[in-house]
Parts: C-alpha cells; sequence; structure tokens
C-alpha cells in the first residue's frame, strides 16, 4: 500500500465516532455485517458517512477527480450530443444524478443549443447539494428529492453506480462465501459466513470462477439502474462510468476483484483505512447494466468506451475554438483532452452505454465504434 498522507487531528476523530457507530451496528447484527452494509454506513451514514460529511471530495484539494473537473470539454461535449436529440424533442429536461460539484451541469448549460427545459440534479448528498446550490445560482436548475415517474428528456448518471454499495463475495473448496466484516481486536476484519439461498447465491452460481476467486456483485447497482430506467417515459438514458463487460469483469485473471479506495488522490485496496474520509467504489459490470434497463422496456442504444464517445461527439471541435498560438488557453485544455481521450488515462476503462425510450438516437457517437458485442 502507498504511504498515505496523515489526516489532522479532526478528521481522526471524525473516522472514529462513525468507525463506533459501525462496531455498534456490528454488534447489534450478532458480530457480523454484509460488506454492502459496511460500505452503506462508511459513505452514507447521516453526518458522518463520507458523501454525508463536510469534507471536500472532488478536484485537486479532494480525493479524487472526476472526468467534468477535469474540463469543461466534457460537460460541453455532452451538451453537443443532448442538443442533435433536444432540437427534434423541444421542451425536454435533463436529469443530472449525482451532480458532484455542480460543473458538469454548468459546463453543459453553458453549451446547450435551443435549451428550453429545466436541468433537474437528485443528489443525495446534503453537503454536495449546497456546493451546486452555490455554483449553479442563476442558472435553470432545480433539485429534486426522488426519480420521477414519466421523466421525458435525458438522464445523466456520471461516476454513479460506483459509488453503490455492493457484495463481496469468494468461491472456496466448500462452497460460495460472503465476505462481510466482524471486529478483532477493536479493529475491521474480513469474515467469510456460506451464502443462503437468495439472489446474491444465484448471481455467484452464474459466475465460473475457481476455489480463491474473489470479486463484487452489484446487486443495488444493478436495482438502482431498473429505478432510473423506470422513470423514463420518453428520452434518453446515459450511464458513464469505469467497467467491464461480465466475460471481462469476471476475467480468471482478475481474481482479486476490483474493490478500491480513494483517499487524497492516493488509490489502494483497505476499505477498512480511515472510514468516513475515503470513498470506497468498484468497477461496473456493464452487462448486468445491460439487462436492467432492456428488463424495464427500454431498448439498448449503444455500449462504447469514453474515447470514442467524445471524439466522435466533438470534443476535438470544442478544443479548435482555442489556437494553439495561444499557449495559455490551448495547452491545459489539449493536456485534459488526452487525459479524458487517452486509453492510458479515461479514454479506455470508462464506457458510456446509452438506453432510449420512445425515440432514436441519430448519433456516431454510438454507431461508430459500437462494443455491444463485448457485453
Amino acid at each position: 500500500m502507498p504511504q498515505l498522507p496523515e489526516p489532522d487531528s479532526l478528521a481522526l476523530e471524525h473516522s472514529e465516532r462513525l468507525s463506533a457507530l459501525i462496531r455498534e451496528k456490528i454488534a447489534e447484527r450478532g458480530g457480523w455485517i454484509p460488506f454492502s452494509d459496511y460500505m452503506r454506513l462508511a459513505l452514507y451514514a447521516p453526518g458522518l458517512g463520507y458523501y454525508s460529511a463536510g469534507a471536500v471530495k472532488l478536484g485537486r484539494d479532494g480525493d479524487f477527480v472526476t472526468a467534468p473537473e477535469i474540463s469543461a470539454l466534457f460537460g460541453k461535449t455532452l451538451a453537443r450530443f443532448a442538443s442533435e436529440w433536444l432540437s427534434c424533442n423541444p421542451g425536454k429536461d435533463i436529469l443530472e444524478l449525482g451532480a458532484g460539484s455542480g460543473k458538469l451541469a454548468r459546463d453543459f448549460l453553458e453549451e446547450v443549443e435551443s435549451f428550453d427545459g429545466t436541468y433537474y440534479i437528485l443528489e443525495v448528498s446534503a453537503d454536495l447539494r449546497g456546493r451546486q446550490e452555490e455554483r449553479l445560482k442563476g442558472l435553470p436548475v432545480s433539485w429534486i428529492e426522488d426519480l420521477p415517474d414519466d421523466f421525458e428528456g435525458i438522464i445523466i448518471a456520471n461516476e454513479v453506480l460506483d459509488a453503490v454499495p455492493f457484495h463481496v463475495v469468494c468461491w472456496k473448496e466448500e462452497g460460495i462465501m460472503e465476505r462481510g466484516v466482524a471486529v478483532h481486536d477493536g479493529k475491521f476484519s474480513w469474515h467469510d459466513r456460506p451464502l443462503e439461498k437468495g439472489k446474491l447465491l444465484d448471481a455467484a452460481s452464474q459466475i465460473d470462477a475457481g476455489a480463491g476467486y474473489v470479486s463484487e456483485i452489484q446487486l443495488e447497482a444493478q436495482a438502482l439502474a431498473k429505478r432510473i430506467a423506470g422513470s423514463l417515459k420518453k428520452g434518453i438514458l446515459l450511464f458513464i462510468d469505469y467497467g467491464f463487460g461480465r466475460r471481462e469483469y469476471y476475467h480468471p485473471e482478475r481474481n482479486r476483484g476490483t474493490l478500491m479506495c480513494h483517499y487524497r488522490h492516493h488509490a489502494h485496496d483497505d476499505p477498512f483505512l480511515l472510514p468516513g474520509l475515503q470513498d470506497i467504489t468498484t468497477h461496473i459490470d456493464f452487462s448486468a447494466i445491460a439487462e436492467a434497463g432492456t428488463d424495464s422496456g427500454l431498448q439498448l442504444a449503444g455500449y462504447t468506451n469514453q474515447a470514442n464517445f467524445l471524439i466522435h461527439c466533438g470534443i476535438t471541435e470544442i478544443l479548435g475554438r482555442f489556437s494553439p498560438e495561444n499557449p495559455l488557453a490551448y495547452l491545459p485544455l489539449s493536456n485534459a483532452l488526452q487525459r479524458l481521450v487517452s486509453p492510458a488515462e479515461m479514454g479506455e476503462l470508462f464506457k458510456v452505454m446509452a438506453f432510449c425510450n420512445d425515440t432514436v438516437i441519430n448519433s456516431s457517437c454510438f454507431s461508430l465504434g459500437d462494443r455491444s458485442r463485448l457485453l
């Protein structure tokens, strides 16, 4: 594990308060909880969880950087994609789930053409919502508390599914086990229990894994994807996240899973370190998300990597507005574009999946370079 920056005393006190709460919950449950429950508390416990407390999470002063934080090119390119559909469907709205700092919304609204609808945001973090409200003052943005029943427009979920609590499963000679969390000598530790009948065992039994294999199963992310898909009456649903199709996700060589934590721009795989001060994520099984969307009655309109999506949606044309002869303006944007599309950065690992309902996506963003065959 890399050497991590030392948190200050107030941060440590905060983490210990959350740790005490989690230990209490584990004791109430007989000394063991599934990892999904641990993750839910670590990220979302009211006033204490990572996404519920007030620490800066995004950008240079936070723990990780998302595509919208890297450059306005990302949000402006999404706006170009949306403008094509919105021009044929006037009066429709935008709904962003988990809008982070609000930067994507601002960049989108500054770029989108002929938009006469409302940009809605559904944000579960009160802290992040406050930051969004400050950043988006004066713009046609409205916050909602739950998914609408019959939304018409474009739904954007950028790096949402990876933060949904997931189960950790291990395959052993004696059977399939769920990896949960116990307390040993006052510290959190992994503890495995046999899986009982239910959805998790059914899902794990379909994975061809040998003894010693450990991975994640994202039942809650699939359920959330179904809920989001079910709310779309007419329009487009975009999921943007890092992940793979099922065959690659559960590849024999990926035998330790994809669980990852982020703290002060350091990545590691110890979810028990500094609860409440670090993010906990996993890569996405996009095959499962495709099934969730189509099971809800939507059509899978496309699946591609982020580089292909952004390039065919015109990110280089947006960069072309700036002259290379003005290096102070051009070079930071050029470097940011490379981070967004380079296979060594975000271009290949991040994927874009689109669904549609009662509409057609006439866009080369998916018709060129579609990877649906890999799901």
